[in-house]
């Protein structure tokens, strides 16, 4: 018989394997390889990675390269190599977070701030947008989108400062709105989002390639939607704010637009049936889903029998993790003989209520730690919950990656883990128990994923 820390060592490893399968499989580079060919000097732009028999193309006189988010350095990468030089434009430009910053020959790389916006991140806009006026007819506006894209790119409209963006994002990072909510609120603040990229690219032709980090893929939300229609309205904006009793701390200048947008004193932001969008096309490229998909198919490689816990995890974290383990407890007593591996993905949200650190897969960790000991949940266990591209929140670490003795190795470092997740103080309870997962920036980003491994016993050797 081996002991169980030497059991648990092992699920820590599976776990770790399984994670970094979910990673690799929303490679930014190798996805953007496959769905953009040359023909004859043509560029050929694939419409559907399925089956990779759908595709545009057209004699276009110039291409202008514009690729932003945490994966636009390796995307852009991956199109540099399949654009010839002569076709793409000089005004071509690349952003991405600070962390995920590489050189490229021939292109303009740029950093910005995530979550928060910065000034670099105004520069940068501003050099997106002066990119796409500057296409016209006949050329291609070509645009590689990846999550982070929001905060990367801020460009307010003009009756608004980037301080009063930064406080007003600020607000609604703090207060548990999804990334729907706050997406629809930046759509109504800024020229790019919310299919403004494509209103100052019009008349020229447009196409997206997209890295998805939202749950559902909806390309309205992704990086906030700047070559997509946009479905929702001022109104929804403002009901936003009052739904989370925010709209007395909301600075004056974003009020007062947003107020304006609501009497139709300000246009709404690009809706279906505006002409702009007759000239657009897109394709997904990786998603959460995907992800998911290859951690299934690597945990059932390494011997577990696997089951998909939840496609779209949402919700506060706290609760999450409740819910998670009572679920879990009663799958559990009905017995089991073979090493069991639970799959999730998603972004839950955290609603800050202390002054502590962390982000949001650590305090989903930290709270199921904490969980599993009130429900006695006895089992064998290893949780990971990471952010695929490797930082969560405003801290060095993706996520956490905790165990049944997470909770005794906090208490004998002389931390009270209730207190600490009271204070969303994750990261300095995790970092106590050797719990932190670092990865450092992946170059991609599909959102979260979540592994729960369960070993029925202690004897290692009925696991290969």
């Amino acid at each position: 018989m081996s002991q169980p820390n030497q059991s648990l060592s092992i699920l820590r490893k599976d776990a770790l394997d399984i994670f970094k399968a979910g990673v690799t499989a929303a490679d930014p580079y190798l996805a953007v390889k496959q769905c953009l060919r040359i023909e004859n000097d043509q560029l050929k732009l694939s419409l559907d990675t399925e089956n990779n028999k759908a595709f545009r193309s057209k004699n276009w006189s110039k291409i202008h390269l514009i690729a932003f988010g945490k994966a636009a350095c390796a995307m852009a990468r991956a199109a540099l190599e399949i654009i010839p030089s002569h076709l793409l434009a000089e005004d071509s430009i690349v952003i991405s977070n600070y962390n995920n910053i590489t050189p490229i020959n021939g292109l303009e790389v740029m950093g910005a701030g995530h979550p928060l916006p910065d000034e670099s991140g105004l520069l940068a806009a501003k050099k997106c947008a002066d990119c796409a006026s500057n296409a016209k007819q006949n050329e291609l506006v070509l645009v590689l989108i990846s999550g982070g894209g929001s905060a990367l790119i801020p460009y307010p409209v003009n009756a608004i400062s980037l301080q009063d963006k930064i406080t007003t994002t600020d607000l609604l990072l703090s207060c548990g709105a999804t990334i729907h909510e706050i997406n629809c609120v930046r759509k109504h603040l800024s020229q790019l989002k919310g299919g403004g990229l494509t209103k100052l690219s019009a008349p020229a032709d447009l196409h997206a390639i997209i890295l998805s980090d939202v749950l559902d893929n909806d390309l309205s939300v992704v990086a906030s939607g700047p070559t997509v229609e946009d479905n929702t309205t001022f109104n929804d904006a403002i009901n936003i704010f009052n739904t989370y009793g925010l709209w007395d701390k909301v600075p004056d200048a974003v009020k007062e637009h947003l107020e304006k947008g609501q009497k139709g004193l300000t246009p709404e932001t690009p809706k279906t049936t505006d002409s702009i969008f007759k000239n657009t096309s897109h394709v997904l490229i990786g998603s959460n889903t995907i992800s998911i998909d290859a951690t299934v198919k690597t945990a059932i490689k390494l011997s577990y029998s696997t089951h998909v816990y939840n496609r779209q995890l949402c919700g506060e974290a706290k609760q999450v993790a409740e819910d998670w383990v009572k679920h879990i407890s009663i799958f559990c007593n009905k017995g089991f003989d073979k090493p069991l591996a639970f799959i999730a993905g998603g972004e839950t949200t955290v609603t800050l209520q202390g002054n502590g650190k962390g982000g949001r897969n650590q305090e989903l960790c930290l709270a199921f730690a904490i969980a599993a000991e009130k429900h006695e949940f006895n089992q064998h266990w290893v949780f990971l919950s990471g952010g695929t591209d490797g930082q969560d929140g405003p801290t060095d670490a993706a996520g956490g990656l905790i165990d049944k003795n997470s909770l005794k190795r906090m208490i004998f470092a002389n931390q009270d883990p209730e207190s600490l997740l009271a204070n969303n103080d994750s990261y300095t309870a995790l970092k106590s128990s050797n719990d932190l997962l670092m990865t450092g920036a992946t170059g991609t980003n599909v959102a979260d994923l979540q592994i729960l491994l369960i070993h029925p016993q202690l004897d290692s050797n009925t696991h290969t």
